[in-house]
């Protein structure tokens, strides 16, 4: 039993630092659809 829960932990803790490298180089792409929204000229202090 305790062998089963050492390489449970280990496993968890492999999985963890794997998570992290993942999201740490993790480069996303940036969205490709171009947005434009108007806004009304009110809105703007003069």
């Amino acid at each position: 039993m305790r062998l089963m829960s050492r390489l449970f932990l280990a496993l968890a803790g492999l999985l963890l630092l794997g998570a992290g490298v993942f999201v740490a180089t993790f480069d996303p792409p940036p969205p490709s659809a171009k947005v434009e929204k108007v806004i009304a000229d009110d809105r703007f202090p003069r």
